[in-house]
């Protein structure tokens, strides 16, 4: 049972800390809408999404008003559609044509964004799978809402390095695309190793076929809340420093818990998971990048960064699910560039390159996330920088993630604005040195000895 001094607790933590859910993430089945006919295929998921979602606005607003909790976003995730669409989709502008029913759904709705314009392709690429990879830029470019992701990479099925090079040229095109707003469609795109079903936070939300028909699933956020309860203990212990974060998560994700069970009540529609990632934001205190800093680092990046990242991450998990029984999507600690603000200033700083910030993916929640490079940055440098990432979350059973944004026309040293959340970014030196050869190969790279455990 709740008691006055928790509610008061969390009062003071949403009201001077940042904290907040940052979303409310519907997860709808589009399995039962694949057709033969695009145009019955697109009324069907047109009519699954509006009819499912019809209440998914009010519910947050409503549960927005009664609790006082903060819910950023209210937001949706179907089934990759280059499994809806293989049977309906015969070129990639027939996929276009679903991206733009997504879109309308979306905005029929009133959710901010809607993922699954995804391909699963860890193993090897269908038809399907590659018209919709290919269809990317244009889906991207024609829509408002939509969010895309790839899974081209696992543990157990090895990196399908076809894809990547494949997916390095589909980013180079979006970022061409949408050249006028510096390239800002790239953000809507990223790309997976051991992506998980239930992730609730864009732009790599997709409702897996191993998931209900439809589930709510939750993601809170809270750097600025763990980082001022550190500053509470400056100069203690690993053991005092732990076992404070570990409590701050706790509370963190109680808050999570009572909204989506409390969405879930209301719509009908099962309780998933409550994703406990600490998403930052632009705002000043709402930083991982902060928190870092508060272990006692002069910047992110400094030596000791990965250590300390390792530790945040981990205890982060350990008091969230003592709060929840399920805890799933990404669950850790974000390290995007242009949505925090002290990785803006690390980078400034010349603390924090494109190297260090790799070697943190190994004990993040996700990867290389939101990261501006020079527009002149070239296709297979782009694949290399992904099956790098690829190739850490193969080898180490974790997910990790591509989302760069090649800016059209922009150098190291410019910035490129994005707004909102997304904040902006300094443009990052990346290595010049080439990697042609090594990603012009065909095939695959196995999955790792450890991958068989059967």
């Amino acid at each position: 049972m709740i008691n006055i001094y928790e509610v008061a607790e969390t009062n003071r933590m949403i009201e001077h800390e940042n904290l907040d859910v940052r979303t409310i993430t519907l997860g709808i089945s589009l399995l039962d809408c694949a057709d033969s006919d695009l145009e019955t295929l697109k009324k069907n998921i047109y009519e699954k999404i509006t009819t499912t979602a019809r209440d998914l606005k009010k519910t947050g607003d409503d549960i927005e008003a009664e609790y006082g909790v903060p819910i950023v976003n209210k937001r949706i995730s179907v089934t990759p559609i280059a499994l809806v669409g293989a049977g309906a989709c015969k070129n990639s502008d027939d996929f276009v044509e679903l991206a733009k029913t997504l879109d309308e759904a979306a905005k029929e709705v009133g959710v901010n964004l809607i993922g699954g314009y995804s391909a699963l392709v860890s193993k090897a690429m269908t038809k399907a799978d590659e018209l919709l990879i290919r269809s990317i830029p244009k889906a991207l470019k024609v829509t408002d809402r939509v969010c895309s992701s790839v899974n081209a990479a696992s543990t157990k099925c090895g990196i399908n390095m076809d894809a990547v090079r494949l997916i390095g040229q589909m980013i180079k095109e979006t970022a061409t695309l949408d050249a006028v707003n510096s390239s800002q469609a790239c953000m809507k795109f990223v790309v997976f190793c051991n992506a998980p079903d239930d992730n609730p936070f864009m732009a790599g939300a997709f409702h897996g076929v191993t998931q209900a028909d439809a589930v709510i699933n939750v993601g809170v956020s809270g750097p600025g809340v763990v980082k001022r309860a550190l500053e509470n203990v400056r100069g203690e212990s690993f053991e005092t420093l732990c076992e404070t974060i570990k409590k701050t998560a706790f509370k963190v994700t109680r808050v999570g818990q009572l909204v989506a069970k409390e969405a879930s009540k209301r719509m009908n529609i099962p309780f998933g998971i409550v994703d406990l990632s600490l998403a930052p934001t632009p705002a000043i205190g709402d930083s991982v990048a902060d928190i870092l800093c508060e272990m006692g680092l002069e910047h992110a990046g400094a030596p000791g960064t990965t250590a300390a990242l390792a530790l945040l991450n981990d205890q982060v998990k350990k008091g969230g699910v003592m709060a929840s029984s399920y805890v799933g999507g990404l669950s850790g600690a974000f390290i995007p560039v242009s949505e925090d603000q002290g990785m803006i200033d690390a980078v400034k700083a010349g603390a924090l390159t494109l190297e260090k910030l790799e070697a943190m993916t190994c004990v993040c929640s996700v990867g290389l996330d939101m990261i501006a490079i020079p527009g002149d940055t070239s296709e297979s440098t782009i694949a290399g920088l992904i099956a790098d990432e690829m190739a850490i979350g193969m080898v180490n059973q974790k997910t990790t993630a591509v989302r760069v944004i090649p800016a059209a026309g922009k150098k190291v040293g410019d910035t490129v604005e994005f707004g909102g959340l997304f904040g902006y970014a300094p443009i990052m030196p990346v290595n010049s040195f080439s990697c042609d050869a090594f990603v012009g190969r065909t095939g695959s790279i196995p999955a790792p000895i450890h991958s068989f455990k059967n």
